[in-house]
């Protein structure tokens, strides 16, 4: 992986509406500073669970181009609901304008780091649904 120094990385002080935040805004203009930007900071904060089933980095930058995920890249806005809470655990309801003026609702799951080393206890993305389509905005 060549990092860039530009990417926010996992960090114990993020809370996990941090970490989604981070993830959203930097989809919303994914090629800046770098194309592809955007994706490479949501991979740093997919959970190594996560990460071994989407990885490596190109193959997780194909899954988000592809049709369940195109639509998070520079989307116009989103708003974030929290489903459930616990201290491991959050389930957030993400509801996405895409640049093509449609809806879309996605669940997003952010769980704490349990293994040991440098990312115990960060907040992470464990899984993001397929998206609910909501309709067009006229």
């Amino acid at each position: 992986d060549n990092y860039s120094p530009n990417l926010t990385k996992p960090d114990i002080s993020l809370k996990p509406l941090d970490v989604i935040s981070i993830q959203l805004n930097s989809l919303q203009r994914n090629n800046i500073p770098f194309k592809d930007a955007g994706i490479e900071q949501v991979w740093e904060f997919a959970h190594p669970d996560n990460k071994r089933l989407t990885g490596p980095l190109e193959k997780f930058k194909k899954m988000i181009y592809g049709k369940s995920y195109q639509m998070l890249i520079g989307h116009e806005n989103s708003e974030i609901k929290i489903l459930s809470k616990d201290e491991n655990r959050l389930v957030y309801e993400v509801f996405i304008l895409s640049s093509d003026k449609k809806r879309y609702s996605y669940i997003w799951q952010i769980e704490k780091v349990k293994t040991n080393g440098s990312l115990k206890n960060c907040w992470m993305t464990t899984s993001v649904s397929s998206p609910k389509f909501l309709g067009e905005v006229i």
